[in-house]
């Protein structure tokens, strides 16, 4: 049974819509390091105390073998998305669903983001104006990035990568104040509480799927795993950095008692002419969120162009409208926390443990190819 063959996964790509690999670094860490990381500490730290930081290091090695393994998937394929992968794989229409369920699934992923920001902004920034109002502008903004094409969300993501990177500077005040005594005594986690602290980070690492859809638009292909794994190192990095800090810094209580404890740690930077630093932190924060939701409805809008042949700048006004509406809706503060640990628990089964599945089945699928073709030849 041949359905596989019959379908071309194969994008074409024209040459002026192609990408260099060295963006794939900023592309994957500013998709990773968007709101996730601003509270991540305190549920990695909730399964595994003060052993948390063990268990970042287990998640960055376990997201590097998915890496690979996604990888070896795209390149056993001329110039493949996984959208076309799956439809080689599984025949047409089960493909489309599989593909449809890609763009749920990120559309959930957008709400959240959104939501979780507008939540920040309104507990340490602005609280009396509208969720509908700060969603308007960032759905404004995203359809004003994407509209422009790949080329330019990504041109975005590599100014705001710079833009933002002076935040770290600011973490020293916080450093100088740890009490490295909250880290003792050291390896108490079980490796069950471990493994669950690394779970716990995935949303941190949702984002790293881009790679599934945007390989097909990448020139130099063969600097493209140096480009990807250290984009995943630097994520991680990050991610431990924070870990460390708020450990060190919280006490055991405290450090479980903040929703977002790493925007926290700014709050203790003072400087006479800015007053609240922390504010200053939060409005910065918009160029680390804004790579993120700008690539997330970039994935939505190719997608349903590549399935459902609906012309981008259309289905970007349509998932745009929707977001705004779901992102207004959902107000309540436990509403969004549930929200986002299901999205969280989605991204785990799609993002990480979906590739592992798909592994072997296009080994065995494009084996069989390759001896097919063979013997015709």
């Amino acid at each position: 049974m041949n359905r596989g063959i019959s379908v071309n996964p194969n994008v074409v790509v024209k040459p002026n819509l192609r990408i260099k690999a060295f963006y794939l670094f900023f592309i994957i860490t500013s998709l990773q390091t968007g709101s996730g990381i601003m509270g991540v500490p305190r549920y990695i730290f909730m399964e595994a105390k003060q052993d948390a930081w063990i268990s970042v290091l287990i998640a960055g090695g376990l997201i590097h073998l998915v890496v690979a393994v996604m990888l070896v998937i795209l390149n056993k394929y001329e110039n493949a998305d996984i959208l076309g992968i799956q439809m080689d794989i599984f025949g047409k229409w089960i493909g489309k669903l599989l593909g449809t369920g890609y763009i749920i699934y990120f559309f959930f992923v957008l709400v959240s983001v959104l939501v979780d920001y507008i939540q920040v902004i309104q507990i340490f920034v602005f609280p009396r104006v509208s969720p509908w109002l700060l969603s308007l502008m960032l759905i404004l903004l995203i359809i004003y990035a994407v509209s422009g094409g790949l080329r330019v969300a990504v041109g975005v993501t590599f100014l705001f990568f710079f833009f933002s990177l002076w935040l770290l500077i600011f973490l020293y005040k916080p450093i100088s104040l740890m009490d490295f005594e909250h880290f003792q005594p050291v390896l108490q986690a079980s490796p069950a509480e471990l493994l669950r602290g690394a779970r716990k980070t995935v949303y941190s690492y949702i984002g790293l799927e881009i790679l599934f859809f945007i390989y097909p638009f990448i020139d130099n292909k063969r600097k493209a795993k140096q480009s990807a794994h250290l984009g995943v190192l630097l994520t991680t990095f990050l991610i431990l950095l924070v870990t460390v800090i708020c450990i060190g810094y919280f006490s055991g209580r405290e450090l479980v008692e903040q929703i977002w404890p790493v925007l926290v740690l700014f709050k203790i930077v003072e400087y006479a002419i800015i007053g609240r630093f922390d504010v200053l932190v939060v409005t910065e924060w918009m160029m680390v969120i804004l790579p993120n939701i700008i690539f997330l409805t970039w994935m939505i809008t190719y997608s349903m162009k590549r399935l459902y042949k609906v012309p981008q700048r259309k289905a970007l006004y349509a998932v745009g409208a929707t977001a705004f509406v779901g992102a207004g809706l959902v107000k309540n503060e436990v509403v969004i926390l549930n929200y986002i640990d299901r999205v969280a628990t989605a991204g785990f089964w799609i993002a990480f443990v979906y590739p592992m599945l798909l592994f072997p089945i296009v080994l065995i699928k494009r084996r069989k190819y390759t001896k097919q073709k063979d013997g015709k030849d």
